[in-house]
């Protein structure tokens, strides 16, 4: 398994937006070959989504259809390009 993490500094509406547009995103991430789960975290700084695929390509792909989202649809609230980590998984419970 692999896991892309895309961390977003600041952006509570940014996180509002995702949650508001659940069926799109879910058809953009949902669709990319090896989907597992995806996760968007609220916290005090920011806000961190977390897509999990079955193979690196997946996760790698997770990436540029994120973004293309983000640009296309969310740029108004979007707190600006993400830090992205992408790896394999190594636990899970």
């Amino acid at each position: 398994m692999y896991a892309t993490i895309r961390s977003y500094s600041g952006g509570g509406a940014f996180a509002d937006a995702i949650a508001e547009r659940e069926q799109d995103v879910r058809n953009v991430i949902g669709s990319i070959d090896g989907f597992r789960a995806y996760y968007v975290v609220r916290a005090e700084d920011g806000v961190t989504t977390i897509s999990v695929f079955d193979d690196q390509a997946g996760a790698e792909a997770s990436t540029g259809a994120a973004a293309d989202y983000v640009r296309e649809n969310l740029a108004d609230v979007a707190p600006g390009p993400p830090e992205v980590t992408t790896g394999e998984v190594v636990l899970s419970f």
